[in-house]
């Protein structure tokens, strides 16, 4: 019997995968029938083959699975084992603080650490104290929150400290600077790119595919187009409240178990709304992904 290696899968196309061994060196492998749903960033055991390629002969067990929604509404895997997500906004677009919580909510089911980025920081903001009052309110929650700027360096060297603490992912509407923001962390990427690509045999096709590179400043970064623009699908209504982190802790102190915090009596979280100890902007997040979910 073959003695397996650990790994770490780079990417994959078509059947095939890259995988890191634990030299930091990448092979060409396959992975066996019924491990068909590998993904990138996955921890697996494999075997190097006379022909030079590999073969892939298990997945460890994942420690999270960031997923998205196809349109019909089918969830599609993307990466496995993310530490931290990223959600970057900026001035323009103009944030969707709703979808950040939307976001939040996917983060805190993986579940994984989050950064609120409030990108091109150097531009003029056309409401700056309404950004001012989301940042801290996500701060007071205990999500830490970054405003930066390629253009002039802010806040570059925090982000970098940040990521620099496990394997991340940035998400987030188009227009906001994930591309600019992936550039200045990874100035070699399009190098990279060809790399792999040659080693795939496959061209170009791997940019379409979730790709993980380690970063310059320690860690590493999980991309591709659509984990940049990955949009988080709709929560189960019994999850939903789990994934806000206020109305998590809350909700032991209702009168019933089962709880929406929307009309029930006795509801702690309506008596906290009430007293100004939630804020009413994401209470109504709340109650509109809830909608959504009964819909």
């Amino acid at each position: 019997m073959k003695a397996s290696r650990p790994g770490r899968v780079i990417t994959r196309f078509g059947s095939q995968v890259l995988v890191e061994d634990e030299d930091g060196r990448v092979h060409r492998c396959t992975p066996r029938r019924r491990l068909e749903h590998v993904v990138c960033n996955d921890a697996v055991s494999w075997h190097p083959e006379p022909s030079g390629d590999g073969v892939v002969t298990d997945i460890h067990t994942r420690g999270n699975l960031l997923e998205r929604v196809d349109p019909r509404g089918q969830r599609k895997n993307i990466a496995a084992n993310v530490d931290q997500v990223v959600v970057v906004t900026a001035a323009a677009p103009a944030p969707s603080w709703p979808l950040v919580d939307r976001y939040l909510v996917a983060i805190e089911r993986m579940p994984a650490r989050a950064l609120i980025l409030y990108n091109k920081a150097d531009r003029p903001d056309p409401d700056p104290e309404g950004t001012a009052a989301a940042l801290q309110g996500y701060e007071a929650l205990g999500y830490p929150a970054l405003r930066t700027s390629v253009a002039n360096g802010q806040g570059m060297e925090a982000l970098q400290a940040f990521l620099a603490m496990g394997t991340s992912v940035l998400v987030g509407q188009s227009g906001v600077g994930k591309s600019s923001l992936i550039q200045a962390l990874l100035p070699d990427l399009e190098i990279r790119i060809g790399a792999l690509s040659e080693l795939s045999g496959e061209g170009r096709h791997t940019t379409t595919n979730a790709t993980v590179y380690r970063l310059p400043c320690g860690g590493a970064l999980i991309d591709s187009p659509g984990v940049r623009d990955f949009s988080p699908g709709p929560t189960p209504q019994r999850e939903l409240a789990q994934g806000f982190v206020e109305l998590r802790t809350l909700a032991p102190e209702c009168r019933f178990h089962n709880c929406t915090h929307t009309v029930e009596p006795g509801c702690a979280v309506k008596a906290a709304l009430e007293q100004g100890r939630i804020d009413p902007r994401r209470y109504a997040s709340y109650r509109t992904l809830l909608e959504a979910a009964e819909a």
